[in-house]
């Protein structure tokens, strides 16, 4: 093997990245970003421990150190993907409008795949893994969401809100629609906020969509 090619193949392997310095917030971002990456694209029972250390240029044993299990990794993953819910701190008024266009804008052709969106669909087969998912779904977007709605049946409405917005952007980014991702941007912002519309706006009695009135 030529020096050349030698020093090639040293840059590509894994096992010879160099190891961080010892930085413990640089060190414990690189093994999460890591995990983030490794968890959306094999799934919890695709990777294991050893794989996410050597991308982050780092031993296995210190994840341990840091995180504990590779269980209490994902959680500690999952939690920081599902952190950011100030979308729903909105009310009534706006919120179907803020939610279309974060979900629309999840999903435009020009950005890389979803994260947190790939590794719920390729985790969620594992029990525990789809626990853990349940509970900081629940925790971090069910619940705000939840108390941005008003009048009856608030936690299942919350839900379905939620499963529309995961199933647009699934069918839009992941699965590759046709009729989504050909449509215009203002024609599925316009459907959109008239669903979450529908299932935010409920009155105290029937729950029933509240009727505007047109304003001439």
């Amino acid at each position: 093997m030529s020096a050349d090619v030698y020093r090639t193949a040293k840059k590509v392997l894994p096992v010879d990245r160099p190891k961080r310095p010892r930085n413990a917030a640089a060190t414990r971002e690189a093994i999460l970003r890591s995990a983030l990456a490794a968890f959306s694209r094999y799934g919890y029972d695709g990777v294991g421990v050893r794989e996410i250390a050597q991308r982050a240029g780092v031993t296995g044993v210190l994840v341990n150190r840091y995180f504990g299990s590779k269980e209490e990794l994902f959680a500690t993953t999952v939690e920081i993907s599902c952190a950011d819910h100030r979308m729903f701190e909105s009310d009534s008024a706006t919120l179907a409008k803020q939610l279309t266009d974060r979900v629309i804008s999840k999903t435009e052709a020009n950005i890389e795949p979803i994260d947190p969106l790939l590794l719920i669909l390729r985790s969620a087969p594992n029990p525990r893994a789809a626990e853990i998912l349940r509970e900081s779904i629940a925790r971090y977007f069910e619940q705000p969401l939840k108390a941005s709605l008003r009048g009856p049946k608030a936690s299942e409405r919350a839900a379905m809100i939620l499963a529309l917005a995961v199933g647009f952007q699934l069918f839009r980014r992941i699965i590759g629609s046709k009729a989504l991702a050909h449509a215009s941007r203002a024609s599925l912002s316009r459907y959109l906020t008239m669903i979450f519309q529908q299932l935010i706006d409920s009155s105290a009695s029937g729950g029933t969509p509240i009727r505007r009135k047109r304003v001439n």
